[in-house]
């Protein structure tokens, strides 16, 4: 079946240092300074009105598609590019990497200019706005007032959102898909599971592992739970059944492809992404209520006024189609009369906004050049 293109990327693109203290959501944290590391597609036009800022999902780098500086595929390849549905004949595509990652935006993997250590567990806690405000410091320096559109999935979908409404003169158009305005309790708990099983391994050594053993067991594990999220039964029973591996004997080994699947899926990631970088975008994500960066209840979506497109996919385990639905329905009734609407029915479950160009990219290339 196909699968999402991540690479470890340790190169190629371009870098904002942002050298003045930057101020965290959460617990007064503060950090001296933060760099932001991105990656261009196509060109800006003279008045500067043709930005399509994408935001990543958890596990994404800045490299959304090939470009001179990386040409490998990136891991929305078939999705940007001439005629594509963010076309680079007429949109300048920005994408970074997000805020606490660890493909060249400031992270826990960083050092900390102060003392030159890794931060590690000392890193500020991270939520959804931070995310935003440190991509709004990257378009007041590339001189981007407004952009034509933020466009993101995932993580990137609650990131679009959320940057329409702290900054709605700021944004055209916003397309969040499998994304939500606040996150489901289940959500909670699988991702939970996910960063326990990173905190158990020894390895970990609270977060402070950069000069000793990689806590490579609690990241395995984490990304096999994950696994587990990202797809349906409907593609799990279409795709694997219960095909048993050829010659084993019933063991409690692998016996079964999908073990086998599961397992390659973790051992494959385990190494490509930070474990704490994993823990905190992760806890962002958990934290995600809209409303909660007003003093007022329920403002957040009352404040979106452009034209948005939400979409969701039927089979997603990690962001019920409910939530996409519960979006639309309350930007609609907070009084935005234009916004479009598509559940798609692919078998591909949270992973359909990276697999299903036919769905996913005609939806999304007709909301942005209509």
């Amino acid at each position: 079946g196909p699968e999402p293109t991540y690479h470890k990327v340790d190169g190629g693109y371009k870098v904002y240092h942002h050298k003045q203290a930057f101020y965290f959501f959460y617990n007064e944290g503060v950090l001296p300074e933060i760099e932001v590391a991105y990656e261009t597609w196509g060109e800006l036009n003279k008045d500067a009105s043709n930005a399509v800022l994408l935001f990543t999902g958890l596990s994404a780098s800045s490299h959304a598609a090939s470009q001179k500086d990386n040409q490998k595929p990136g891991w929305w390849e078939k999705f940007i590019g001439p005629g594509r549905p963010l076309d680079t004949n007429k949109f300048y595509v920005i994408c970074a990497n997000q805020l606490g990652g660890c493909y060249g935006t400031t992270g826990p993997s960083s050092k900390n200019p102060l003392n030159g250590e890794h931060y590690g567990t000392h890193f500020p806690m991270v939520s959804i706005k931070d995310m935003v405000e440190a991509q709004m410091h990257l378009l007041n320096h590339l001189g981007i007032e407004k952009v034509y559109a933020a466009v993101g999935s995932s993580l990137g979908g609650m990131c679009s959102v959320a940057m329409s409404s702290l900054y709605p003169d700021r944004v055209a158009r916003v397309v969040s898909i499998s994304a939500c305005a606040k996150t489901h309790p289940t959500s909670i708990a699988l991702r939970y599971l996910q960063r326990r099983s990173i905190m158990e391994d020894p390895n970990w050594n609270v977060g402070h592992y950069y000069t000793g053993t990689y806590p490579l067991q609690g990241m395995k594990l984490a990304r096999e739970i994950a696994t587990l999220t990202y797809r349906s039964g409907v593609e799990w029973e279409k795709r694997f059944g219960r095909l048993k591996l050829p010659g084993e004997e019933p063991s409690l080994c692998h016996n079964f492809e999908i073990e086998q699947y599961i397992e390659y899926q973790g051992l494959q990631f385990a190494t490509k992404f930070d474990p704490n970088s994993l823990l905190y975008i992760s806890k962002a994500m958990d934290l995600f209520d809209i409303d909660e960066f007003y003093n007022e209840n329920a403002v957040g979506l009352a404040r979106i006024k452009c034209p948005t497109l939400v979409m969701g996919a039927s089979t997603d385990l990690l962001f019920p189609v409910t939530q996409q639905r519960d979006l639309a329905q309350g930007l609609k009734r907070s009084g935005n009369g234009n916004v479009t609407y598509y559940e798609l029915n692919s078998i591909y479950g949270h992973d359909t906004f990276l697999l299903d160009l036919n769905s996913v990219g005609t939806a999304v290339k007709g909301f942005l050049e209509t």
